[in-house]
């Protein structure tokens, strides 16, 4: 019934398994795979016929987590997954990569690529091995494609590469890189570090290319016995198109492409292509010669021709730069006086707006992962409005290259914060991107390094990124620092490296074609080096430094501990008691299961205020301390007032003044606020308290003195005469 073809290597030591055959036969690739205990199903489905609309290929990759996998029930109302989440969207985005380069770049039919977890052993991230699968399924289903790919994790701990480290083993590692490719070359980067040299960098990236050889092997074993039958490509011949379009675009694209700036020359671009239009696909013909597809192909290819010899034999570049000068930078911080921090950070025609927002532990992302509940302190989003280039367009939810850029920006800056202990803040940085052109994931780097610094967050020192471009040609190359949007859109790769003066935080590559060896990626790292340390020159004109104080705005967060057999008592029955002290104080109170309460708020009154009551729960009341007060209850005997958080005692009639007191509301009524001395307690345990010996205006306790200059103490009744010889010497 079941055809199945099984491959099973040890990768790592661990078991890695490729199957197919037995689940999702009508697709036209489908493998299973494990790795460990973690389990992935990846399918991939291509039309028939290609899609005359697309000028690009409609490839549509789909990650997917089912939280059966590991063991759970989905959270919240709604007991199913919902849309996908960011983590979802950043692995779809992480497969697409390194697989998207190697169609043909006529293959224009409808293709979709999902892979879903069906297992999870809480060892083994999903991720490497779902993009392993996909190159698997495509490799099998027939569709053209110049695979295949693998992909493996690369740690750093202690010195020493790590091939996939297991999930437990990531917090000990200095890096977390992710690298896919081919058996001769790398496609793709995406990694964190915690300010490594760019030569660990690099070898970390061969490390990772060495160790998914085997990979690339065991997809090709179980094609050798799986595949189906290749489709056939049909190849169009446009020679003739090319030919005639050259003739009549060349010199006017030529001279379009001299002009620095980006809106005149794109103006002038649309104007050339405005006249290849009438002149092979008039509207008035009912039978064109050419399609617009080809028509749109081939003139693309000659604007990639046009800058790209131009780089290649001139060294000169789009807007006159050599290939290592970066364009002026204006860096400014305070741009928005009452957010908590801000900056205004303009590259070129690239600006970022950058907002940071402190708050508290309410403020925490709560992200429902496989693994289970994360909670995350810091989060890093990023805004790109059409009109940063000039366009009209539908605002909606992030697109997945939002998530993406927000990410990189967010791996980028994550490794200078400070720890929780030290900074006990949530933050949020907001990116809004206002012009674009090359690069606004670095701008927005640059834009929150200096937005944390003006906010007063300690970070350990300034960040900046930098957008590197490659143009090969056989063996021809040239490494573009600092690259415009048409560099990127015409160019071979997109490698953005950001890091502080120390080294290097964040690595990303993506490459349009079969790879890139090892002597390109060195060039581009050195680079990059020098461009990063002038950017953050450039920064440093602006803040050098976090600010030693909080912005006038933000809140104040002060720390306390508490017993934890007392953090019941402060939050109370169904939190009643912390909730009463929230509305009535004004702060924020965060009580952690260790007994650290964080209490936060701009007004310090209102934070001492908070750090009183708690302290009144907690406590003890100290015999002979003084403590402010509220009368709650009238009696012909005395006063019952509230003086130690829910604690009441007793103000007896003759301790309400110094003066005889004939009736309690002559002193006092309820509701009242005095100051009272805690005398001690009955031999029932009461509270005895008094007014008397007490300032009522100061808060101070009066002190009397007799004849020979003795303070008395109201506590120590032995030496005080007894009413009736006092009464015997008034009358004498």
């Amino acid at each position: 019934m079941f055809n199945i073809h099984k491959i099973e290597i040890d990768w790592a030591g661990r078991p890695f398994i490729l199957e197919t055959g037995k689940i999702a036969r009508q697709a036209d690739g489908s493998v299973l795979a494990t790795y460990g205990g973690t389990i992935v199903l990846a399918t991939v489905v291509s039309a028939r016929e290609p899609n005359s609309s697309q000028s690009f290929f409609p490839l549509t990759v789909n990650y997917q987590e089912k939280v059966y996998a590991a063991g759970r029930i989905p959270g919240g109302f709604f007991k199913r997954e919902g849309r996908p989440s960011e983590n979802e969207t950043l692995i779809s985005r992480l497969i697409d990569r390194p697989i998207r380069p190697l169609f043909p770049e006529n293959y224009k039919n409808d293709t979709q690529i999902i892979v879903t977890v069906m297992q999870h052993d809480l060892e083994n991230n999903p991720d490497v091995l779902s993009m392993i699968a996909a190159s698997a399924a495509l490799t099998l289903s027939g569709i053209p494609f110049l695979g295949p790919v693998a992909c493996a994790r690369v740690g750093y701990i202690n010195g020493e590469y790590l091939l996939n480290p297991n999930i437990d083993e990531m917090p000990e590692s200095r890096l977390d890189l992710v690298v896919a490719g081919t058996s001769d070359a790398v496609l793709m980067v995406e990694s964190e570090a915690q300010e490594l040299t760019e030569e660990v960098m690099l070898e970390a990236v061969m490390f990772g290319q060495l160790g998914f050889q085997p990979i690339i092997d065991a997809i090709i074993k179980l094609a050798e016995v799986a595949a189906k039958e290749p489709r056939n490509l049909e190849l169009k011949d446009t020679s003739v198109l090319e030919e005639r379009m050259v003739a009549l675009s060349e010199k006017d694209l030529r001279k379009a492409y001299q002009i620095i700036d980006k809106q005149t020359r794109c103006s002038a671009v649309d104007k050339v292509y405005d006249e290849v239009k009438e002149k092979f696909l008039p509207e008035n013909e009912q039978e064109l010669e050419f399609t617009e597809e080809q028509v749109n192909t081939v003139f693309k290819q000659l604007q990639a021709n046009i800058v790209r010899w131009n780089i290649l034999d001139s060294g000169a570049r789009i807007d006159g730069r050599d290939l290592k000068t970066i364009r002026s930078i204006e860096a400014q911080v305070g741009f928005l006086p009452r957010t908590h921090g801000s900056s205004l950070f303009t590259r070129g025609e690239t600006q970022a707006i950058v907002v940071v927002t402190l708050g508290t532990g309410e403020d925490e992302q709560y992200m429902d992962m496989l693994t289970g509940l994360l909670k995350e302190t810091f989060m890093l989003h990023y805004n790109f409005p059409p009109f940063s280039v000039g366009e009209i367009g539908r605002l909606a939810s992030p697109s997945r290259r939002e998530i993406g850029h927000g990410k990189l920006a967010w791996r980028a800056i994550h490794p200078v914060l400070p720890t929780k202990a030290r900074f006990p803040y949530t933050i949020r940085a907001v990116s809004e991107i206002t012009e674009s052109n090359g690069s606004s994931s670095m701008a927005t780097v640059c834009g929150t390094s200096l937005a944390l610094m003006d906010a007063g967050v300690p970070i350990a020192r300034p960040v900046a990124g930098i957008a590197m471009g490659l143009i090969k040609e056989g063996k021809h190359f040239a490494i573009l620092s600092d690259i415009l949007g048409d560099e990127d859109h015409l160019g071979d790769m997109d490698f953005k490296v950001a890091g502080t003066e120390n080294g290097i935080t964040s690595l990303q590559m993506d490459i349009k074609i079969d790879g890139i060896t090892k002597e390109i990626m060195q060039i581009a790292l050195e680079q990059a080096k020098d461009g990063r340390i002038h950017i953050l020159n450039e920064m440093a004109k602006a803040i050098s430094s976090s600010r030693s104080d909080l912005a006038e705005y933000a809140p104040r967060i002060e720390t306390m501990e508490i017993p934890t057999e007392k953090i019941r008592d402060v939050i109370g029955s169904g939190g009643k008691v912390i909730r009463e002290i929230v509305e009535k104080t004004g702060a924020k109170i965060n009580i952690e299961d260790d007994g650290t309460v964080k209490i936060a708020s701009s007004d310090a009154k209102t934070i001492e205020a908070a750090r009183c009551w708690i302290h009144s729960i907690i406590d003890e009341p100290e015999i002979g301390k003084i403590y402010e007060g509220t009368v709650v209850k009238i009696a012909d005997f005395g006063a019952f007032v509230n003086f130690f958080g829910s604690r009441d005692g007793l103000v007896h009639i003759s301790q309400l003044s110094p003066e005889r007191v004939s009736k309690t509301t002559d002193i006092v009524k309820e509701g009242d606020r005095v100051w009272v001395k805690l005398l001690g307690f009955d031999e029932r345990g009461k509270v005895r308290l008094s007014m008397k010996v007490v300032d009522q205006k100061t808060g101070k306790e009066i002190v009397t003195k007799g004849k020979n200059e003795k303070i008395e103490n109201p506590l120590d009744t032995s030496n005080k005469p007894s009413r009736r010889p006092r009464r015997n010497n008034k009358e004498n």
